[in-house]
């Protein structure tokens, strides 16, 4: 590896001696007491029901899109294989859509495994199509598979532990918090392949906005009581993965990196 892999390296290692130098973290019950509990139409909870199904049109494009044949013109990837970390990427959105929706119908441990798998599927894959775009290409796809059950294992780390009465949730906390922050640093240390590198910033810094509305739940409901927090979350988070979409759909390969797009032309011949 040269400085830019063991600057990331290092990073993790510090960022996870840190994580679990701290006691275990239980998931408190009141974290199923959302602000704004109103039943519509024999939907309880119904605005934070609903507003999940807002990934589920961005999940649906953006399959369509990475999967699409551009047989009669250019293409927004270098080489076709970069497709499969976006393809599971958009498919977890999709299933995002299902799993919260089911948990926010009755919100409890049991039903939050459902919401947290297929985010752990979301955040896991962005990493890899992040590391094949920005590092090495087969070290991305060899990394998805493996990412994928490390991300998941820790949801279900979490639930198991949790259901024995000492939960813990700090091995999920790492891998979602982790995987942004590893992400982060590849965008800044790696050059970029493709043009609107920075537009994966922005749509961190949307999901950013999100996780403050999330932890704002009770207060901006008290705002009049018309939408609550979380919901709000759903639909900023949603947008943040419109983000992406919007990313791959409008960037460009950059020739100015002539030796890794020669590299990655061979490859793919």
């Amino acid at each position: 590896m040269n400085w830019r892999g063991w600057a990331v390296v290092t990073a993790v290692a510090l960022v996870g001696i840190g994580v679990f130098l701290l006691p275990a973290i239980p998931q408190p019950e009141a974290y199923h007491r959302f602000a704004d509990t109103r039943a519509f139409l024999g939907i309880p909870n119904a605005l934070n029901v609903v507003s999940n199904f807002f990934f589920l049109p961005v999940g649906l494009l953006g399959m369509r899109f990475v999967s699409h044949k551009w047989d009669k013109g250019g293409t927004p990837f270098l080489d076709r294989r970069e497709r499969l970390p976006y393809f599971v990427f958009f498919l977890g959105v999709t299933l995002t859509a299902f799993g919260s929706a089911y948990y926010h119908w009755h919100p409890d441990d049991r039903t939050l495994v459902w919401d947290r798998l297929p985010m752990a599927i979301g955040f896991g894959s962005l990493l890899a199509a992040t590391i094949a775009e920005r590092v090495n290409l087969r070290l991305g796809l060899r990394l998805l598979f493996p990412l994928l059950l490390i991300d998941a294992g820790t949801v279900i780390y979490w639930s198991t532990t949790q259901s024995s009465g000492h939960g813990d949730l700090r091995p999920y906390a790492l891998a979602q918090f982790g995987s942004l922050l590893v992400i982060v640093l590849l965008v800044a240390l790696y050059p970029a392949r493709y043009t609107r590198g920075a537009d994966l910033l922005i749509a961190l810094g949307i999901y950013g906005i999100a996780k403050i509305f999330e932890a704002a739940d009770r207060m901006i409901f008290s705002w009049g009581g018309i939408v609550s927090g979380h919901t709000l979350k759903h639909l900023v988070a949603a947008l943040s993965v419109w983000w992406i979409l919007h990313m791959l759909r409008h960037r460009a390969p950059r020739f100015d990196n002539m030796p890794r797009l020669a590299n990655s032309a061979e490859s793919q011949a």
